[in-house]
């Protein structure tokens, strides 16, 4: 698919669920979060409906995302029913990566090609207090996990506040090097006043290279995480909703005022 800048259109990141285990400082209020009820989500039929709907419109890539996706009941049969539809040429999944030790290889078994897994410093305490609670060890428990299954290549997404030079990054960085891992930083991003980078090691924040649109939990077709338009799958259909984002998404993100990270899959 083109959009109206030519860009090539063919990734579709899917929102599966706004639900985490976790509660990073960055992604979700201190105060909690209104959870989507669970009628509101979309079912595995939906999301495969919608799935299939987009590779007939040129979608080849595809990444499951939350909430933490791994939270999801029953994720390894999602994975082998959107894996199974011709067509679908990438499939990946970005993940807190606490429930990789045990899922990984099922998840590979399922279908999927690779992880992204979020991991901000190798520090302990501060992953605690960053987490509000995560354990570091399972983290990395999972990152050999996902080795071991073969979802390469395996990449960690690191949050940085200001430069990639920080401590905990530079430990980031040199863990990668040491486990033959690709790590992208991520500098924080602020929804509401369209504050984003480009992805130091990735090509996520350069707008004019934007190949993606975005299907929330609750099956809104957004097309930028810096925007606030959305189309419902249910409403609409899938094609007329991945259209229509299409047809709307902007040549720069701008600004956020509705969505918030743990819904939109950030």
């Amino acid at each position: 698919m083109l959009d109206r800048y030519k860009r090539y259109i063919h990734y579709l990141r899917i929102s599966v669920t706004d639900r985490c285990n976790l509660r990073c400082t960055y992604c979700m209020p201190e105060e909690g979060i209104q959870l989507m009820s669970h009628q509101d989500i979309l079912t595995f039929d939906e999301i495969t409906d919608v799935v299939k709907v987009a590779v007939s419109l040129g979608v080849d890539k595809f990444r499951i995302t939350g909430g933490e996706p791994l939270v999801r009941k029953d994720i390894v049969t999602l994975i082998a029913r959107i894996s199974a539809v011709e067509g679908v040429k990438d499939l990946s999944m970005t993940t807190n990566g606490i429930f990789l030790e045990e899922l990984a290889q099922p998840l590979k078994d399922a279908g999927l090609h690779r992880v992204n897994i979020s991991l901000d410093t190798l520090d302990p305490v501060k992953f605690q207090k960053i987490t509000r609670g995560g354990d570091l060890n399972r983290v990395l428990c999972g990152i050999e996990a996902a080795q071991i299954a073969g979802l390469d290549p395996v990449k960690i997404n690191c949050v940085v506040l200001k430069s990639s030079m920080e401590e905990d990054a530079m430990a980031v960085k040199e863990f990668g090097r040491k486990n033959n891992l690709q790590v992208r930083f991520i500098h924080q991003m602020n929804l509401e006043t369209g504050e984003f980078s480009i992805v130091e090691g990735g090509n996520g924040g350069n707008c004019h290279q934007c190949n993606r649109l975005r299907l929330t939990a609750n099956g809104m077709v957004m097309p930028c995480l810096f925007d606030e338009q959305q189309f419902s799958v249910r409403a609409m259909g899938a094609e007329k909703a991945l259209l229509a984002a299409l047809d709307c998404k902007p040549l720069n993100g701008c600004l956020n005022g509705k969505g918030s990270f743990y819904n939109i899959g950030g």
